[in-house]
């Protein structure tokens, strides 16, 4: 398989898990989605995970739709995205709550390194090189 067509997968299963996560804090997942809801977060935490699901809707949606020239664009939002998000992964290690079968320190600690590998996937399939 071409480097470029296993780039264009990454791109777009990229966007439909960004997709299928903000219809998730809007719908099936909005309790675990609050699991990780820092405590110094100054909105309520159902208004955090509604507001950040609509976001993920959006950033996966640009992620596919975005004409070529703003592929690079959207891919470094979308780490920014990430980036924003790992003080509430971060928060759940901390502050020891369950939530998406995270029930143990282990498992916890283990996610926190999740957020670099989705850095890294949303930068190399919107790269333009």
């Amino acid at each position: 398989m071409e480097a470029s067509t296993i780039k264009t997968i990454a791109k777009y299963g990229l966007g439909a898990m960004l997709i299928t996560a903000g219809i998730g804090h809007l719908t099936f997942a909005r309790k675990e989605f609050q699991a990780q809801v820092p405590e110094w977060v100054p909105l309520e935490k159902d208004d955090t995970v509604v507001y950040s699901g609509i976001v993920e809707i959006a950033m996966g949606a640009a992620i596919i739709a975005a004409p070529k020239k703003y592929e690079s664009l959207v891919g470094q939002l979308a780490a920014g995205l990430f980036t924003a998000v790992f003080p509430g992964n971060y928060a759940q290690y901390k502050e020891r709550r369950n939530a998406f079968g995270l029930n143990s320190d282990n498992k916890r600690f283990a996610r926190l390194f999740m957020q670099p590998a989705l850095i890294a996937w949303a930068l190399k399939s919107t790269d333009s090189k």
